[in-house]
Formats: structure tokens, sequence, C-alpha cells
């Protein structure tokens, strides 16, 4: 039986790791070849070998234009077109009260965040217009839908996504192309463990902290965000908009808090890492 993307091309921007890795393992085995597009030499280089012959990786730093833009004509070049842009690689970024954040921090984490995936949304709509069908997702935030659940830039950028989804969605239907989100709630890793704990090795107890933080009390796998991605790219949402589809376990129903605000970390950029 045909996968769900059967012979569809994705580029996927943070795919080295995380929810990135998840979903083009996930793309593939519904049919998909992939560009892994990550600023992870190494790691990004072992995703696409262990995805064989459907995938390619192209060192990808997300903040340079040509870069992401390189990653959108590599798809076409090798595989003829594309049907999937997924926005997706972030950072935590810039931690700390408002008259604690530098400029530098700031500016930063909304190039990662968000003035990628204008990159991404405005290359993939070069290419997807005269084929007049395509899908372009982003990677927003439980903290972009409710105040309070992630640090200011970090929530100001990935509120942005979703008013980038919105205003792309608008221009962009009338040739048949898609655009929506996806709001992840916080998932365990070295870096949430890193931003929550002061400790990137603390995973665990990032992760008692998100069980006890949402609705469900479970703690999200990126799996659980490569499956949704997998939705909004398939035909099976073929009627889907201009939407933001927020899978964090009942969090943003629970209230938010002011946590990373009050954190005395400055920059949180990858798992252990501050400045």
């Amino acid at each position: 039986m045909p996968g769900r993307l059967e012979g569809h091309v994705a580029v996927i921007t943070g795919a080295a790791s995380g929810i990135g890795r998840a979903t083009a393992h996930r793309f593939v085995e519904e049919g998909a070849r992939v560009v892994v597009a990550d600023i992870q030499v190494d790691a990004g280089t072992a995703v696409a070998e262990d995805l064989g012959d459907a995938a390619r990786f192209l060192a990808t730093d997300v903040t340079m234009e040509a870069q992401v833009a390189a990653a959108i004509d590599l798809a076409v070049d090798v595989w003829g077109h594309l049907d999937c842009m997924f926005n997706n690689a972030g950072v935590i970024g810039a931690v700390g009260p408002l008259v604690e954040t530098t400029a530098e921090a700031w500016n930063r984490t909304i190039d990662v965040l968000l003035t990628s995936a204008f990159y991404g949304t405005k290359h993939a709509a070069r290419v997807m217009i005269p084929a007049r069908s395509g899908v372009i997702l982003s990677t927003t935030s439980a903290a972009g839908v409710l105040a309070g659940l992630g640090p200011h830039a970090y929530t100001v950028a990935k509120t942005g996504i979703i008013a980038l989804t919105r205003s792309a969605a608008c221009e962009l239907a009338p040739y048949g192309i898609r655009v929506n989100a996806i709001a992840p709630g916080t998932i365990p890793s070295a870096m949430t463990a890193a931003a929550l704990t002061g400790d990137h090795t603390k995973v665990d107890e990032a992760a008692a902290h998100v069980r006890a933080t949402n609705a469900l009390g479970v703690a999200a796998d990126p799996i659980d965000i490569a499956n949704a991605a997998l939705y909004l790219a398939s035909d099976e949402a073929r009627i889907v908009t201009g939407h933001t589809l927020v899978v964090d376990a009942g969090r943003t129903v629970d209230g938010g808090s002011s946590r990373f605000s009050n954190s005395r970390t400055a920059m949180v950029e990858e798992a252990g890492t501050s400045s």
C-alpha cells in the first residue's frame, strides 16, 4: 500500500535532532524523500545516511537566506519538485528578565526562530507557486498561544510564526498552497533540561516538570509532533490552511507561569551552553 506521502519531496530544517529528525524518519516511512537541513554537520549527515537514498543532507544556517534557499533548490535539483517545506529549526534563545536581555541575544533569537521561517516560506513559495501546489509548515510553540510559557524573545518569535502562517496562507491559497503551524508543548530534552533546571543532564527532572504541568500528565515525544506534521503535510489535511495545531497534552488549558522570565540565564542555544 502506498504511503501517505508517496512521491512527495520535503525540506526539513533542524532535521539533525529532536522533532526534525523524528519528522524526517516519519516522512520517509510514508514514502517521502527529504532534504535534511541543519547546522549540525555530523548529526545531520548521520540522519541522511540512516535514511539512505531517500535523503540528502545540506549544512544549513537558517539565519542565512541563501543557505535556506539552497536547501530548497537542492530538493528541486535532485527530485524535481518540492511538496513540503517544514520550518522547524530553533533554539530557546534569550532567557531572563526584560531589563537584563541584551539586544544581541534578542536579535539572535528572533533570527533563528522567526526570520528563518520567513526565509523558508518565501523560497518554498518561489518554487511552489509555479507548480500551484505545496504545503508549508512551521514549528511554533504553546508559548506562542499562551503567554508565560516561554522566555520573552522566544514567545514573541513563536507568536510571530502564527501570524506569518495566517498571513502567508491568505496570499498563497489561490495557488493551492496550504500554510500551517504546529505548536508543541515542552518536549523533555537536554536543551529544555538546561532551561528548566540549569543542568542539561537532568532530562528526567525536566520530564517530571512537563508531566506535572499539563492536563494529561504525560511528557511528549518528538514522534508526537512528527505525526502532526505528517497529517498536515498529507492530503488528509487538504482543506486545512492558516491553522495552528496545538500538540501540548493540554498545557495551554492550564495557564502560564513566569518561570523562564525569572531565570538568570541570558542565552540558551544548545544543550548545556549559555552566554
